[in-house]
């Protein structure tokens, strides 16, 4: 991997916001572009979307262009990034955006490296070189998950794909699948995270984040 990617965390900060919408990805990259005008261009910089308790029983996450998440007191947005971005990222801490209409502030930030557990999960996942009829097809989409992977060196002995979701933005809409990678070297875990997987960094997309448990992969997929 790049040396430029060498060093990548998580900048997680602590936030107030009482809802989003489910798809906000669009709208809440413009918000951090708007505060941090350096990050769209930063090597290896990255969104994570906010995922918070899906629906008022917290059971079942709300489907829909208008659905809305309610976010409880826990939420956290976290941006994946250089170490020597922090300083700067610290230009949020106080500052309240507007994310699609609705308020967020952001206080706090925790630093959280990078981890070498060799389960990984990443909720949208866009493949270059997929069209949505591949993006439907289960094998197809594997298929060239793995040649991504295969180029960058990189090797997982399983691979399982869950649903498929939508991100919008102005200039089209993304279809992306969830992907769970297991079995891959702790060394290929981190060469993972700090390079990501397809396009999309800046919308949430081809992150990955460690995972623990495999047993129930389906559910966590779906």
């Amino acid at each position: 991997m790049q040396d430029a990617l060498a060093d990548i965390v998580d900048a997680v900060f602590a936030i107030s916001c009482r809802s989003l919408p489910v798809d906000h990805a669009y709208a809440l990259s413009q918000a951090i572009q708007g505060a941090l005008p350096w990050f769209a261009e930063e090597p290896g910089a990255g969104l994570h979307t906010v995922y918070g308790a899906a629906s008022a029983s917290g059971w079942m996450r709300p489907e829909g262009a208008d659905a809305m998440l309610q976010l409880s007191r826990r939420a956290k947005l976290a941006l994946r990034l250089p170490r020597h971005r922090l300083d700067n990222a610290c230009a949020l801490l106080g500052r309240t955006l507007e994310v699609a209409g609705c308020p967020l502030r952001l206080d706090r930030l925790a630093v959280r490296p990078l981890s070498r557990i060799t389960t990984l999960f990443s909720r949208c996942v866009v493949l270059a070189d997929t069209n949505s009829e591949a993006v439907d097809d289960e094998a197809a989409f594997l298929a060239a998950a793995a040649d991504e992977l295969g180029a960058l060196g990189i090797n997982a002995d399983r691979m399982l794909c869950g649903r498929v979701t939508r991100v919008a933005t102005p200039a089209r809409s993304y279809q992306t699948r969830s992907l769970m990678l297991a079995g891959l070297t702790p060394e290929h875990a981190l060469a993972l995270q700090q390079h990501g997987l397809g396009a999309g960094r800046m919308l949430g997309c081809g992150l990955f984040i460690p995972h623990k448990d495999i047993a129930d992969l389906r559910t966590r997929l779906d």
